[in-house]
């Protein structure tokens, strides 16, 4: 039950972060839940769509393959069967995936629409796509794949975004002209070049006639857009190996990233690919090796940054399971350089968190902790406030936990005029021992010192409760008492301290409370009674304090 729960706790991520465009992040969410659940087919369904939006349809059509399997009579799994089958531009595979979803629900309307999608899609000769749309080519993806400059196109979710749209509607390029990655993918669908080559200076190069422009512009347009078979069998290596690794084939999926890096040194995606596999063996070094390496060969062939942030991410990563934390923050911050993630920041932030914890905690030591506070009770008898006030400091990085040091500090605080953090430790000292006395009556005096003397007289209520022979405590109500019931010879400024505190102004507009302000100026007597409730009171004392309300 416990899994169960955590792996919908990760299918819950996965969808904001869909939701949100993080479809990386998402992946990664549902991939966990997987983890966690591998039977649960609405997992799968929910990645297939996430890497359908990313552009790995492969993957998509994996785990679309994987839904209908585990759950044959849910329609919404041919759904995405049968989109990611369009997608791979296998127009066949994909109607009758559509078709075996409309046999188990007939009047299902987004499988009919898709249907009706797929025909307007292929609607060329044997189900191609129509030629005048360069962008539903069917080996479009593979050439984009196998082109140094595009290659790294593939790894940004917002330029799928516009290849899907353009998929669809090819009339939308006019709205993407001004894209220099539109305009590349158009070179490579036609097989021609766009863009102008900037021209040598007339120094190093001599003129050239039309006829020699047209042949460097074949010998370019070559050169970009062919895709050399070696280039295509390294893409079908990758895909073994993705399938290898999805099982667990760790050894099966090295091989076949290995051999397919050998085909084609320039996709280093198989080199991180293969990174992840040594990862998952638990061959770290050779992990942060793959992934070096996919760095170095990646900024030589123009890989997307996307690729080069995943490979510095995982070194991070592999760092963190070493437990060198201070390499894994080095190598996350490195990625964010090159293409930031939200959940990478995150992770980072928590890191550095987890480190101050690690260095705060080995810093503890009871022992000079005592050396230090005896050093600074030394100087605090001497008058040497600030002096004593930085042994106490030390003294409480030493030993956190010690209340009392707390209390030293906040004396020294008190000396130095610095009430509120006198309060501030006041506070932590309390928190840490709720029965050290002086902890109430440094409070006390913090709060007289402020003119607060409710609270005041709560902190000093709250020593005697602990000791109620107290002297400190005892001498600090009466002063609180005193200071609080003295009539003030500026009507002005007892107006102005009402109308500068909302406490106040609560209590005056309190119905209750003015009846029993109008009762105690009638028979002032009756302040006895009302005295008993200890809310009342304390509402009573606050008028009190402010010069609101007088009494002899």
């Amino acid at each position: 039950m416990a899994n169960s729960a955590k792996a919908t706790e990760f299918k819950e991520k996965g969808n904001k972060a869909l939701q949100a465009g993080n479809l990386e992040e998402a992946i990664q969410h549902y991939t966990e839940a997987i983890k966690l659940d591998p039977n649960n087919h609405v997992f799968y369904s929910n990645r297939s769509a996430a890497n359908a939006k990313y552009g790995c349809y492969d993957e998509a059509l994996a785990d679309a393959k994987k839904t209908v399997e585990l759950k044959p009579d849910w329609v919404k799994g041919y759904s995405r069967l049968g989109a990611a089958h369009a997608f791979l531009s296998n127009a066949d595979e994909a109607e009758k995936a559509y078709r075996k979803g409309l046999e188990i629900d007939p009047n299902n309307e987004q499988l009919k629409n898709e249907l009706d999608a797929l025909d307007k899609k292929f609607s060329g000769p044997g189900k191609s796509a129509p030629l005048n749309s360069p962008f539903n080519s069917p080996d479009l993806i593979p050439r984009l794949a196998a082109n140094p400059v595009t290659a790294g196109y593939l790894q940004d979710p917002s330029y799928m975004r516009i290849l899907h749209e353009l998929k669809t509607d090819s009339k939308a390029v006019a709205k993407y002209l001004q894209d220099p990655r539109v305009m590349k993918t158009l070179e490579v669908a036609l097989g021609i070049t766009l863009t102008k080559a900037e021209e040598p200076p007339p120094s190093e190069s001599k003129p050239s006639t039309k006829k020699e422009e047209k042949t460097e512009e074949v010998k370019e347009e070559a050169m970009d857009v062919s895709v050399s078979q070696s280039q295509k069998d390294a893409l079908k290596e990758k895909e073994l190996g993705n399938a290898a690794y999805k099982q667990k084939d760790l050894d099966t999926a090295i091989e076949h990233y290995t051999k397919g890096y050998e085909l084609d040194p320039t996709n280093v995606a198989l080199l991180t690919n293969r990174a992840a596999a040594y990862f998952e063996k638990d061959e770290y070094q050779k992990c942060i090796e793959d992934c070096e390496m996919a760095v170095e060969e990646g900024r030589k062939h123009n890989a997307a940054f996307k690729i080069i942030a995943r490979a510095l991410e995982r070194i991070g990563n592999t760092y963190l399971k070493l437990n060198k934390l201070e390499e894994a923050i080095k190598y996350y911050e490195r990625s964010l350089t090159e293409s930031r993630s939200d959940a990478l920041v995150k992770k980072v932030n928590q890191l550095k968190k987890d480190i101050k914890e690690k260095e705060k905690l080995a810093y503890i030591n009871p022992e000079i902790a005592e050396q230090e506070k005896l050093k600074g009770n030394e100087l605090f008898k001497g008058g040497k406030f600030p002096e004593a006030m930085k042994h106490y400091t030390e003294a409480i990085k030493r030993n956190p936990s010690d209340a009392k040091l707390y209390s030293n500090r906040a004396a020294c605080y008190q000396k130095l005029a610095e009430v509120r953090l006198a309060l501030k430790d006041c506070d932590e000292c309390i928190k840490l021992d709720p029965n050290f006395v002086k902890g109430y009556t440094r409070k006390g005096a913090c709060h007289f010192a402020m003119k607060e003397f409710s609270k005041a007289i709560d902190a000093y209520n709250k020593a005697l409760e602990i000791d109620k022979d107290n002297k400190e405590a005892k001498d600090g109500l009466q002063s609180c008492y005193i200071n609080s019931t003295t009539p003030s010879s500026d009507p002005e400024e007892v107006k102005r301290r009402a109308m500068a505190d909302p406490e106040v102004q609560d209590i005056l507009r309190d119905p209750a409370m003015r009846l029993i302000l109008e009762q105690m100026t009638e028979n002032p007597g009756a302040i006895q009674d009302h005295l008993k409730n200890p809310e009342i009171a304390r509402k009573i004392q606050k008028l009190m304090e402010v010069g609101v309300l007088q009494m002899r």
